[in-house]
């Protein structure tokens, strides 16, 4: 596979095959990254980037800002999926179906993709650094709140905030990366922020899953709210000033997605892996064990595996082009997911989840970087209609899941998930390589 710029520094889109170092800056009132926006074409109004920001901090100072941006990913990833490890015994304890259960899921993921775009734009020119403290301390106070729920309705209500705080966090920590090192190390950085996704399978969801096992699932929620608290003194004490570098307006969005078939299609192929990935993922524990004949008790051992699987997949896949790594992920899940859910026995059923997590431990960082190379005038933006995306699809993947699980079987999950990424491996192939053969060389 060929090397993918940089996230954050221009680079061609999957369109136009050639730099947009080289082209000519877009006139006023044109999309940034749409190929053949100018005076002539009518597009929607966008906002001029504001000057330059401040300089990057001491080397140091903002390795250290990453990290803890980095931790804040990790923390809200957490707490989003802590309960794929816990359905069961929620599920048992507050007297609901394993599909109800698998609401947990689905809730905040649709509440993080309505507030995506709306935090982004409504922060305006409030300072990110606190933008995203108070999204932290709002996830963090959710997660308490869960763990002395009295009841099913109380959990959903807590779980709706954690959406707030996922959606609106990772939407503007997506793009700090370009703010806080050299440019030279924007890659690197992105990848270590985008580093706390598969950590949270590695850590978070078997620590979760453990820890519900050992001391029950209150425990497991107490655990990831005081994690939060850790994560905001993190915060506070290493992130430096972030001023908004520029500032977006609602009719930008819909424009950006309208005007840019790079951006548009990298919001079909997030849907489509997102969306297929939890409809499998989120009843990952009924699967393991009604088809693979996994013991309930090596679950969460499992589960380590898949995670540090990802970890190696994210760091992978953050190396390489955007456009060929999601071809390649598409199809090996579409194989993977299919398999897992017809194949039994013990060994099988670990082999496949361990190629799960590697295959999907590359998603998050290809499709950023799909969005950087997209629309690299408006990253923010971009940004903020990926995570809108990808948190509609975790939604969705959990509530088609769900009813496949409930409807059908635990295997019909997987395999519902199989087919969608063949297709999103169709539409990466369409959008992004067949029109542009040159991208593979």
């Amino acid at each position: 596979m060929t090397a993918a710029a940089a996230p954050g520094s221009p680079a061609p889109s999957p369109e136009s095959g050639s730099s947009s170092a080289s082209a000519p800056p877009p006139a006023a009132g044109s999309i940034p990254g749409r190929p053949g926006a100018g005076p002539g074409r009518a597009t929607a109004p966008v906002s001029a980037p504001a000057p330059s920001h401040a300089p990057a901090p001491a080397p140091w100072k903002g390795w250290a800002a990453v990290c803890a941006v980095a931790l804040g990913i990790f923390c809200l990833i957490t707490s989003e999926l802590l309960p794929v490890g816990l359905l069961t015994p929620v599920g048992a304890d507050l007297g609901v179906s394993d599909g109800i259960a698998g609401l947990m899921v689905t809730v905040p993921g649709l509440v993080a993709g309505l507030c995506a775009p709306l935090v982004t734009v409504g922060a305006g020119r409030l300072d990110r650094r606190l933008v995203l403290c108070v999204l932290i301390a709002l996830t963090a106070a959710a997660n308490l709140a869960a763990a002395v729920a009295p009841g099913f309705a109380v959990v959903l209500a807590a779980r709706l905030l954690v959406g707030v705080g996922v959606g609106g966090f990772w939407a503007i920590a997506g793009g700090l990366a370009v703010r806080l090192v050299p440019e030279r190390h924007v890659g690197r950085a992105t990848a270590l922020v985008f580093g706390g996704v598969p950590t949270a399978s590695v850590l978070g969801v078997p620590a979760g899953t453990l820890l519900g096992e050992l001391g029950g699932w209150r425990a497991a929620f107490a655990a990831v709210g005081g994690l939060g608290l850790v994560t905001l003194t993190g915060l506070v004490l290493l992130l430096p000033p972030l001023p908004p570098s520029r500032h977006i307006a609602f009719p930008e969005l819909p424009a950006l997605l309208r005007e840019n078939r790079a951006v548009r299609a990298g919001v079909v192929v997030t849907f489509l892996v997102v969306t297929g990935q939890f409809a499998a993922y989120t009843f990952v524990r009924p699967i393991l064990q009604d088809v693979s004949g996994i013991d309930a008790g090596f679950v969460s051992t499992l589960l380590l595996g898949y995670g540090v699987a990802g970890v190696a997949g994210n760091f992978l896949a953050g190396a390489r082009d955007a456009y060929r790594t999601l071809l390649v992920i598409s199809a090996a899940l579409a194989l993977i997911l299919a398999l897992i859910a017809v194949l039994p026995g013990p060994v099988a059923g670990t082999t496949l989840l361990l190629a799960w997590g590697l295959a999907y431990g590359g998603v998050s960082v290809s499709v950023q970087g799909w969005m950087i190379k997209a629309a690299p005038a408006a990253t923010e933006a971009a940004t903020s209609l990926m995570v809108a995306m990808f948190n509609l699809a975790i939604a969705a993947g959990a509530l088609f899941g769900g009813l496949a699980v409930d409807g059908i079987s635990a295997p019909a999950a997987p395999l519902g998930g199989a087919a969608l990424m063949l297709l999103s491996g169709v539409t990466v192939w369409a959008t992004a390589i067949r029109r542009r053969p040159d991208r593979l060389g």
